[in-house]
């Protein structure tokens, strides 16, 4: 097993390509995981109450930062062995709401890396802005890397 890089805590990814948040994603997202807030389908409900649009369910933001996490995980310079990865924990710091029609991009970054148990646990965080550049929101992924880590 090849120990992971840890010259890669503190390395940004580049920016995403922008992502266009549609009405219907956001009505099929809320669908599938069984929300059924009117904020997150009906716009003119959402309107009436000052939004711009439907509003997307909080976990909505994983389908936005997927591949800035996936940049990190398979970087091959980290050394990162996918097979033996689990996803540990996901927290979202939120600054705005996430609307149907706004263009988000995302940057990555490993904030850090930590062996526990034979483990090998990396945390990722992804800064989401809107066109503007205005933050909106912060997901951060714990990643754990099974029996890989090489502890001294």
């Amino acid at each position: 097993m090849v120990a992971l890089n840890p010259d890669f805590v503190g390395r940004t990814w580049p920016a995403s390509p922008p992502y266009l948040v549609a009405r219907e994603k956001i009505r099929e997202f809320a669908a599938a995981v069984g929300d059924l807030n009117p904020f997150c389908h009906d716009p003119e409900f959402a309107r009436a109450a000052g939004h711009p649009d439907v509003v997307a369910p909080p976990t909505f933001v994983v389908l936005v930062t997927r591949p800035a996490l996936d940049a990190v995980m398979f970087d091959p310079d980290l050394g990162l062995d996918y097979s033996m990865v689990v996803h540990g924990e996901q927290r979202f710091r939120y600054t705005q709401a996430i609307h149907a029609g706004d263009t988000l991009s995302v940057v990555s970054r490993l904030t850090n890396v930590r062996a526990k148990g034979g483990n090998d646990i990396l945390t990722v965080e992804a800064d989401v802005s809107n066109a503007a550049g205005e933050h909106v929101v912060t997901a951060t992924a714990v990643i754990v890397s099974r029996g890989t880590a090489q502890e001294g």
